[in-house]
This record gives C-alpha cells, structure tokens and sequence, in this order.
C-alpha cells in the first residue's frame, strides 16, 4: 500500500488555499472598501479553502500570510478616473508603473510583496479587485456610490473563487 508522509498531506491540501484580502485605510472614507467588504463577507458561511484577511494598509505583512496560498484575491481603492464605485479587475502586471504615477500606494506595497513572494518560490494566482473611489478624505463611512456596490464587489470576488 502507497503512504505518504503526514507532512506532505498536509501540504497538498493547503495548496489549494485561496486568500482574499481587503486593503485599505477605514480613517479615509472610500479608501477602506477592501476593509469594508472583508468585513460583509465575513457574515457569510464560505468553504473551508477559503480565508478572509482584513490587511489594512499594511501590505507588506501580507508575505507572512502567503505560504499554501494558491489563488490570492486583494480588494483596495484603485482612482482611475471613472465613476464612483466602477469595478475594476486586473493582474499585479496591470498595475506597473509606465513613467506615470502608482495606481495607489497600496498597490506599490502590493506588488513589492508579490514579487517578494515569487523570489521565495511561491507561484500565486493573483487578482486583484479595485474600487473607484468618491471621497478620500477623514471620515470613516463609505460614500453611498461605493457602499451600494458592495453586494456586486463581493459577486466579483467570489466568481474568482
């Protein structure tokens, strides 16, 4: 009869961990939406491969949460010059600076961890879901543009589940 180590059971399993990530500052109005929405789907009853991370902006830790990590899903602001509350996916790729400014800083943190990531041998599936924001100025309720989109974010985030 074929064994395998336990050890290596374990790790097989966990290979399939998908990680979503909400990033963003609750202080400034639309720029914890990634926060925001963490927090709704943490009310819903989600597979057992599945694991919320309310990440702030601390995206540089993020790198400790990665091992076993197969698909990751990071939900921040992204101003790109549409409408409040468009939806907005892309790769880390997407977000490169091409001699113009950052997407958001978050993004550069974001991108710094990846490449961290795949320096250390993790290959990580990596979407990311951004949010026009409305207002990015202290207060820590949503603009009604975002807030309402939250139910569509979460459908995004769980259609790359």
């Amino acid at each position: 009869m074929f064994k395998q180590p336990l050890y290596f059971i374990k790790r097989w399993v966990s290979m399939d961990k998908i990680l979503i990530v909400g990033i963003g500052n609750l202080l400034c109005c639309d720029e914890g939406i990634g926060v925001h929405v963490i927090q709704e789907m943490e009310k819903i009853k989600l597979p057992d491969h599945i694991e919320l991370l309310d990440m702030g902006t601390s995206t540089m830790d993020l790198i400790s949460y990665l091992e076993g990590v197969k698909k990751l899903i990071a939900i921040d602001a992204m101003k790109a010059g549409d409408t409040p509350g468009t939806i907005y996916k892309c790769r880390p790729e997407d977000l490169l600076p091409k001699g113009e400014e950052a997407v958001s800083l978050h993004d550069i943190g974001l991108l710094e961890t990846l490449t961290m990531a795949k320096k250390m041998g993790m290959e990580i599936d990596t979407v990311i879901i951004g949010v026009e924001p409305k207002v990015l100025d202290w207060g820590m309720e949503l603009s009604e543009e975002v807030k309402k989109k939250i139910p569509t974010i979460i459908e995004a985030v769980l259609k790359e589940c």
